[in-house]
């Protein structure tokens, strides 16, 4: 759709920094065609003291003084021809993304339980007998049974833990129920939220 006479932002060029908005650029712009560096020069301090007080942050230290330069060098792509009073030449690390970090999917049989009690599993399977095993054993059951109150959707049953327990140890461990007890699960309830009065 094309009216004449609405200029939509859709159509303008892209901003390097739109958190300070197309006035800004413009102004910054208008002072790059500048005849003279000094008229270049006083027109960047006045652009910089717009860009102080449209900023909610603290000023007064140098390092937030730079910042405000480094963002002008930006927005001027650098072709602001000015003796800077800051080294400006590092303020394109500022606009470079960091790597996305790895995010580890594993492929597990049920998902309520999660990667770490599965790993857990593991570790039952090959731990000698002894204390450190039995308490494992108890510890990670106690998980499996709050893993299923809270996910497992209404099934978290004492049966359920041990037989889930037995299949993914491959056998090796065996809870019996008539010794062994589960540690009470109790669902938080969500706080009542309180009525907006309108």
């Amino acid at each position: 759709m094309n009216i004449e006479g609405l200029d939509y932002n859709t159509h303008r060029e892209k901003l390097m920094m739109p958190e300070y908005g197309r006035e800004i650029q413009n102004m910054v712009d208008m002072a790059i065609e500048l005849p003279t560096r000094e008229e270049r020069l006083q027109a960047a301090k006045s652009i910089v003291a717009v860009m102080k007080r449209m900023s909610p942050q603290p000023h007064g230290t140098e390092n937030a003084e730079q910042k405000y330069w480094d963002h002008l060098a930006l927005m001027s792509g650098f072709r602001l021809d000015i003796d800077w009073p800051y080294d400006v030449r590092n303020a394109v690390h500022i606009t470079t993304k960091p790597e996305p970090l790895p995010y580890p999917m594993t492929d597990i049989p049920v998902r309520h339980y999660g990667n770490l009690i599965f790993e857990l599993f593991e570790k039952l399977k090959v731990m000698d007998e002894g204390p450190d095993l039995d308490q494992l054993i108890a510890d990670t059951a106690n998980q499996m049974k709050r893993c299923l109150v809270q996910w497992g959707h209404g099934s978290a049953a004492d049966e359920k833990v041990a037989s889930d327990l037995a299949r993914y140890t491959d056998g090796r461990i065996q809870i019996d129920l008539d010794n062994f007890r589960f540690e009470k699960v109790e669902l938080n309830a969500e706080p009542e939220r309180k009525r907006k009065k309108k």
